[in-house]
């Protein structure tokens, strides 16, 4: 028996014949017996799980396998076992995290969140002029498919797109071109992968480097950004900030980000959408057919 153990019902998986779907949503009340952990050989990880998953693969050694659900597999790389096949979910949350980079420029921009905060307290904002998405230059630095996306949303806004990844490719530019290219950006989104090359890539020199009044989206991983260089950066008032992430992650209550001005902060919900579900389920679908058929699966994350 091949054993799948994944947060969905067969039904909704419809596994080829020769596997045997097991659900587990993560929670300890939930674990399956020693005797069926035993027999998985491919685990499709919850969004969201209760306890190491180190801990859990250990427990089963037949494990060859391990489907995530996220993009970002910064926090999970770690604990897989030698020898076990890591996969991401590249693509099934482009349409989504596009979805709210286009909704955090807009709304900083246009200052949605001081309108939210006169109407709770029952006022009429005082008008003022707001910056325009229009005309603006946005960088879209960790050009994937994501970046694809999120351009693909801005196709209507009258903006232009500067591209950059970590080498330079055709009609992308490479990271070493950064200091040349922020003093020419109003906008800069981040969704690089979090790595030791990323980790405070946005930091003082970075954020000293983009010019007057633009503005900083971090879609990626909170520890991309050094928080301790943005927040000098927003008291001063001379730099904007969309954060879905942030270092650390959850904010602890009182944070200086909380009360930085011009600051918008959502709690990492760039992924949590509708349409999440029906598109981690068809590419789980495609895994399976691909276990069972012996192909090369999809999204294999290198280590």
């Amino acid at each position: 028996m091949t054993v799948v153990l994944a947060p969905f019902a067969a039904d909704e998986l419809t596994p080829p014949d020769g596997l045997t779907v097991v659900r587990f949503s993560g929670s300890a009340e939930d674990l399956p017996p020693d005797e069926v952990l035993e027999q998985v050989e491919l685990w499709v990880l919850p969004y969201s799980l209760a306890f190491p998953l180190g801990e859990l693969a250990a427990r089963m050694p037949r494990l060859r396998v391990i489907q995530a659900q996220s993009a970002g597999t910064d926090g999970i790389v770690a604990q897989v076992p030698d020898g076990v096949v890591l996969c991401n979910a590249r693509g099934v949350h482009d349409a989504a995290t596009a979805e709210l980079g286009v909704g955090l420029i807009i709304a900083s921009l246009r200052g949605i969140p001081s309108f939210v905060r006169a109407q709770d307290e029952g006022r009429w904002a005082a008008w003022q002029w707001w910056p325009a998405l229009a005309d603006r230059r946005v960088m879209i630095l960790g050009y994937g498919s994501i970046g694809e996306a999120l351009e693909r949303r801005l196709a209507g806004f009258e903006t232009e797109i500067v591209r950059v990844a970590s080498r330079p490719r055709d009609g992308v530019h490479g990271v070493a071109e950064l200091p040349d290219l922020l003093p020419e950006v109003d906008v800069v989104v981040v969704l690089t992968p979090l790595t030791d090359a990323t980790r405070h890539l946005v930091g003082t020199d970075f954020l000293a480097a983009m010019k007057d009044h633009a503005l900083l989206v971090n879609l990626a991983r909170g520890p991309v950004v050094d928080t301790a260089a943005l927040l000098v950066e927003l008291q001063s008032g001379r730099l904007r900030a969309a954060l879905d992430v942030t270092d650390p992650e959850p904010l602890p209550d009182g944070h200086p980000l909380f009360s930085a001005p011009n600051t918008l902060i959502t709690p990492h919900v760039a992924g949590g959408t509708s349409a999440m579900r029906p598109r981690v389920v068809a590419l789980v679908r495609d895994q399976l057919r691909r276990f069972v058929a012996g192909e090369d699966l999809a999204n294999r994350v290198s280590r």
